[in-house]
């Protein structure tokens, strides 16, 4: 399929040709506002089976609804071992980068010789570039206990390895499609994005054999603590976030573990709250964990990631996309799976023009994540031609709490509605569903 697509630069001029042409040449009166039906479309938020459940008796204005997620294609026996872990698992968004980030985190460990999280920090790079290659996981922790360099590629991480700041330097997107209150995996597609060129060639400290000396000094075991979203606005996303680690730590010690001993979980919620988060990081680092998984959401790391680093310990995010965050002031020890937005933003608004959309609403919740990338989708519509006359900004202030009610989007209803938007991007969390019933109550026909 990637094959046979028009590269995105071309295919977003293109599109920005046509719609200037359909403009210049069209009747000068204007069409009536509802005319022609709001698409909606979504981002890595909200864009997952669990998302229809959030509009409760009216799941099925989600229909329709199209968008992107960071996501490559998940192998058979992948999605089938997450299962047999969480037999109820009906979405894998960030599941393989869950499962990548807990196993480079091991084999890093077990390179380094030690539990200390600064030597951990310093091999993780180099865990996935140079080096011998190995996909499995027994395959790579045995070269690692023998001392040799290793290039670990995984389910997310397949095409390239890391950047020097400690991120993907390609990714893999998915256009998703709502049909019946589900997404139809039969029309999703797959579009790579990023530079192989951009991964590190730095050459990590030399590794470590296993020996009953290093074993002693080890430090071992390596202790890894949870921060997902249990809880709040993005709990809707922790099925697949938590198969993925667990199914990681299953198949890590089935091979006998990191430094001669299994590796040890010790749970812990998010909450999409940094109060709350906050509470669990104190909690992991009074407990002696040295690789903390999470944040779920960027916000909620860029908000613990001061207290993470005067610990000492490393914050490894699945999910963290906004791209501010490679620039962030970590001494070394943040790192994700997941790519930044700066690339997505060029699929969602590839996704958008493909429409044809004359007038375009972009949602966002009112923080890094929400901001940064609706910022990028506007810089790529900008740049295929589609100025600020015919793109709406609208931000909303998210929950502070889930006990706080849900956000009102009445007024941004009938802001979108009076605009006569013709596409609406929602970015967003499990929270932002009421705005697709809010838009249903004012009237605005959706395209179905």
């Amino acid at each position: 399929m990637l094959g046979t697509r028009v590269p995105r630069a071309a295919a977003l001029a293109v599109t920005a040709a046509l719609l200037l042409a359909t403009s210049a040449c069209g009747t000068d009166e204007p069409e009536e506002a509802d005319t022609r039906p709001v698409r909606l479309y979504g981002s890595d938020g909200n864009m997952q089976n669990s998302f229809a459940a959030e509009l409760k008796d009216r799941a099925d204005l989600v229909d329709g609804m199209k968008g992107t997620t960071p996501l490559t294609r998940l192998p058979e026996s992948f999605t089938n071992r997450l299962r047999a872990v969480d037999p109820k698992l009906t979405d894998f968004l960030y599941a393989a980068e869950s499962y990548d980030a807990v196993v480079i985190s091991a084999l890093a460990a077990q390179l380094a010789g030690s539990t200390e999280p600064a030597a951990i920090a310093k091999q993780i790079v180099g865990v996935t570039n140079g080096g011998q290659r190995c996909e499995d996981v027994a395959k790579c922790l045995e070269l690692a206990r023998d001392g040799q360099d290793i290039e670990y590629r995984g389910v997310s991480l397949n095409r390239a390895g890391f950047t020097d700041t400690g991120e993907p330097a390609t990714a893999s997107y998915a256009t998703l499609h709502f049909d019946d209150q589900k997404i139809d995996d039969g029309k999703t597609e797959f579009v790579g994005a990023g530079d192989e060129s951009n991964a590190s060639t730095k050459a990590p400290p030399r590794a470590r054999k296993q020996t009953p000396a290093v074993l002693r000094d080890s430090g071992a075991p390596l202790v890894l603590g949870g921060l997902l979203p249990r809880t709040g606005d993005l709990a809707l996303a922790y099925p697949p976030l938590a198969a993925g680690s667990a199914l990681a730590l299953r198949e890590i010690n089935q091979a006998g573990g990191v430094l001669g001993e299994p590796m040890v979980w010790i749970d812990g919620d998010d909450g999409t709250n940094p109060t709350v988060a906050k509470a669990t990081v104190a909690s992991h680092v009074a407990a002696g964990v040295h690789v903390i998984i999470g944040a779920g959401a960027s916000g909620i790391s860029r908000e613990v990631l001061p207290d993470v680093v005067a610990a000492g310990r490393i914050l490894f995010s699945p999910s963290n996309t906004d791209a501010s965050l490679s620039k962030v002031d970590d001494q070394g020890l943040y790192f994700r799976t997941a790519p930044p937005d700066s690339l997505q933003g060029r699929a969602l608004a590839d996704v958008i023009l493909r429409d044809g959309p004359r007038r375009i609403v972009l949602l966002a919740r009112k923080d890094s994540y929400g901001e940064g990338l609706q910022g990028y989708v506007q810089a790529e519509l900008e740049r295929a031609g589609i100025g600020d006359d015919r793109v709406k900004l609208i931000t909303y202030q998210p929950p502070d709490s889930p006990e706080a009610p849900p956000v009102d989007f009445g007024s941004a209803a009938q802001e979108i509605r009076d605009y006569q938007a013709e596409a609406v991007l929602i970015i967003g969390f499990g929270e932002s569903a009421p705005l697709i019933r809010a838009l249903d109550d004012a009237g605005v026909r959706l395209h179905r």
